[in-house]
């Protein structure tokens, strides 16, 4: 199978190679470019933007053609129509929260790079079925964060796999994970968190990946 989130070529070396991926729900697509824009300028050039409003699709779709530079991939993708819709978006890739092996296949299929979220060594199991080999940690803190990820991941350890936690990352945290080589790439929602967003406090955003980006090398 092809066109899983691979860390060693395509959007998924690319996001290892970035180390932070800014983990986005946004309410107005007005916000889509600045958003970008501030990001960038403070050094984080990988979001996700998650499929918890309407306007994220098209908020993607239009940051992709306003601001190239910027990686944009969709979270929360649970259904094969909605990857459909990223796809038709043009983001870089999409992820989940958890190991569907029906939306895996078709997001393939389509050419979509696909990452699935696991949290059990089942979820690795059947991740690896799939042939996905950088996978989202998640909920990450929540479920025993950087040990339990250890734990889990063991018995696969010779497979040369890479993870992407999300899910209670902050500053205080950032580079403990990173530090680990486990670790492909960190993402969190501190660096542009909801409420800075719809207060248009690009800012503060912009200085929040600054920090990140300086942790993050």
């Amino acid at each position: 199978m092809i066109n899983t989130l691979n860390p060693d070529d395509g959007p998924g070396k690319d996001l290892i190679d970035t180390r932070l991926l800014a983990v986005i729900v946004i309410d107005e697509f007005e916000a889509a470019i600045p958003l970008a824009e501030s990001l960038l300028a403070g050094g984080v050039n990988a979001m996700e933007l998650t499929l918890r409003t309407p306007v994220a699709i098209k908020a993607a779709r239009r940051i992709k053609e306003a601001v190239p530079e910027m990686m944009v991939g969709i979270g929360t993708v649970l259904s094969t129509d909605q990857a459909d819709e990223v796809l038709a978006a043009n983001a870089n890739f999409a992820v989940s929260p958890g190991v569907n092996p029906t939306v895996i296949r078709h997001a393939a299929a389509s050419g979509l790079p696909f990452g699935p979220g696991v949290m059990t060594p089942t979820d690795i199991d059947v991740a690896l079925q799939e042939d996905c080999r950088l996978l989202k940690f998640f909920p990450a803190e929540s479920s025993g964060g950087l040990d339990h990820l250890k734990n889990i991941s063991a018995p696969y350890r010779h497979l040369g796999l890479k993870f992407v936690p999300l899910g209670g990352i902050n500053l205080g945290n950032l580079s403990t994970y990173l530090d680990n080589e486990l670790i492909g790439a960190v993402g969190g929602s501190w660096i542009a968190p909801r409420d800075l967003v719809r207060d248009r406090n690009w800012k503060q955003i912009e200085s929040n990946a600054r920090e990140a980006r300086a942790i993050a090398g």
